[in-house]
């Protein structure tokens, strides 16, 4: 499995504002959400708390691929590309559960498998 680049891995920890999960339906027609509920779970994963899924949650149950968006506090934007797999036990939902807030409901964590990463148009990996 890919890993982020140590300077994505470094711009994550430096984050500002929610993030922007994008998935697709069965159609191809695609879905954005922002989020801030989310959490590197390890250097090929990234965790969305499932708190209040609606499209996004039949688009990840589909099959959808998916891609994070994220700015630092400098403004340098950055995407993660990969597939998702949706978690309703085991230890990436019980790390999500750890660092959910306490009064959102946590239903189920969706972790990114880092795929492809890009700065802009330049693809980093």
């Amino acid at each position: 499995m890919a890993a982020l680049p140590e300077k994505v891995s470094k711009a994550w920890e430096d984050r500002e504002g929610p993030i922007i999960l994008t998935t697709v339906n069965a159609d191809g027609i695609p879905n954005a959400i922002y989020a801030t509920c989310v959490s590197k779970f390890s250097e090929d994963t990234i965790v969305v708390a499932n708190n209040f899924f609606s499209k996004t949650l039949e688009n990840i149950l589909a099959g959808s691929k998916g891609s994070i968006l994220f700015l630092t506090k400098e403004r340098k934007s950055y995407q993660v590309k990969g597939t998702i797999e949706y978690h309703k036990e085991g230890r990436i939902f019980d790390d999500m559960k750890k660092w959910n807030p306490k009064q959102h409901p946590g239903h189920a964590a969706a972790a990114l498998k880092v795929e492809e990463v890009y700065s802009g148009a330049e693809k980093l990996l």
